[in-house]
């Protein structure tokens, strides 16, 4: 039976120190919500591979789908041959994807990937080249993406110059004092100082940050961004990579609010750990690039689409939408009813399952980046595997599958408490 350790000491020869690894153990199996190591150790999983797994690892209708294709072709390159699957699963996120308007999907491999297309889809269709993006946001790790991105570290450092013309306003959190306004007069700044608005292609934006913090942007927010964009002529994009597929009690987390944007990218949940991402838009912006300019050789991959089309059937057979929302509200009334005995959570939120807790010395108010690993660390010691975000690393995500069983996530509740009990000692 292989050990950890000496899993560890191969994969430190073997692999570059750039690929970073938040465990110290190797997987072996994994089944719903669990995971267990090489050495046969069980560990309840409430990070998901970052948010792929809304339904699960293995789900059997999942694993049904992909044995099917596979009996058929695994790849053709959906440009060179094409198949109907992908088209039929364009015709799915048309119809779900928020807005009645007429709308046209590619698929792609990775969140970044789409990200990068999203951007080429918007030059073209304005003819324009700057793109505004914020602070805290997480858009990938590619090198456009990682321009967009609202993070400097780990995701920048050493790799520069980034492509030009992106521009950051900081994304509203008034926990850290910027109001909605702040951000609003911020774009002005920008159009007055580093651009000007008729130069700007699209405004890109998780409708909740992911790696920033879970920081969900107010309505006011949204409605104000659209507002420039239609009197500029500027697209909205929403980056939907890890808010998609239920985790925010919607199919996408842009339902939450009363404006449309113009294009929404996905990827991460929508196949269930399989490679596929999107870009949906506006029938007309979708169009703008020319034949040959969106694609790649795996992009749509037939295993991807196949996956997808079981997440969807998924998600709406077994009622994960509400699902998610149930164990959001259980999961936030948990952690609120702690707050009394631990001072230092200074904030609990997120829609359906997307939910963060934010710890904050209690003496200055300010983040507790140190806390936060301990109680991660006590998480893990117990079985309870969990992921940090934020600027300040000082908030715990949650990213449970959405077909977690009742008995592991109350156990999993039961982990949190002892962890944050131990971290505190």
């Amino acid at each position: 039976m292989s050990k950890n350790a000496d899993l560890h000491a191969r994969r430190l020869a073997a692999t570059p120190r750039g690929i970073g690894v938040a465990q110290d153990f190797f997987a072996d199996r994994a089944l719903n919500s669990e995971i267990w190591d090489v050495e046969g150790r069980r560990f309840i999983d409430f990070a998901g591979g970052i948010a792929v797994l809304n339904t699960g690892h293995r789900h059997p209708k999942l694993q049904a789908a992909l044995e099917e294709q596979v009996k058929r072709f695994t790849h053709t390159c959906y440009q060179v041959v094409p198949y109907e699957s992908y088209v039929t699963l364009a015709e799915k996120i048309n119809k779900l994807t928020p807005g009645t308007h007429a709308k046209k999907t590619a698929f792609f491999s990775t969140g970044a990937e789409a990200v990068e297309n999203v951007v080429k889809i918007a030059r073209a269709y304005t003819g324009r080249s700057g793109v505004i993006a914020f602070s805290g946001a997480f858009h990938g790790r590619s090198i456009m993406a990682a321009a967009l991105t609202g993070k400097t570290v780990p995701y920048k450092v050493k790799f520069g110059p980034f492509p030009p013309e992106i521009y950051h306003a900081p994304f509203p959190v008034e926990l850290h004092g910027t109001t909605v306004q702040d951000s609003l007069d911020y774009i002005q700044h920008i159009f007055k100082c580093d651009i000007e608005p008729s130069r700007v292609a699209a405004i890109i934006l998780e409708p909740v940050q992911g790696e920033g913090g879970f920081y969900m942007a107010p309505p006011e927010f949204m409605r104000g961004l659209r507002k420039i964009c239609d009197e500029h002529g500027i697209l909205l994009v929403a980056d939907e990579v890890q808010t998609g597929f239920g985790r925010t009690g919607k199919w996408f987390a842009m339902e939450h609010y009363d404006v449309q944007v113009d294009m929404i990218t996905m990827a991460k949940s929508m196949a269930g750990g399989t490679n596929l991402s999107a870009v949906c838009g506006r029938t007309e912006v979708m169009d703008g690039p020319e034949p040959g300019g969106l694609g790649g050789t795996y992009a749509g991959s037939p295993l991807g689409i196949a996956a997808a089309h079981a997440v969807i059937g998924i998600i709406e057979e077994e009622k994960l939408l509400e699902r998610s929302n149930q164990l959001g509200e259980k999961l936030k009334a948990h952690l609120n009813a702690r707050r009394s005995a631990f001072p230092g959570i200074s904030d609990v939120r997120g829609p359906g399952s997307m939910i963060a807790c934010e710890f904050s010395d209690p003496k200055t108010g300010k983040p507790d980046a140190d806390f936060t690993k301990r109680v991660q660390a006590e998480a893990k010691k117990r079985g309870l595997i969990l992921l940090t975000c934020g600027v300040y690393f000082n908030v715990i995500r949650f990213l449970y599958p959405l077909t977690i069983q009742d008995t592991v996530f109350d156990e999993a509740l039961a982990i949190l408490d002892a962890a944050m009990d131990a971290a505190r000692a």
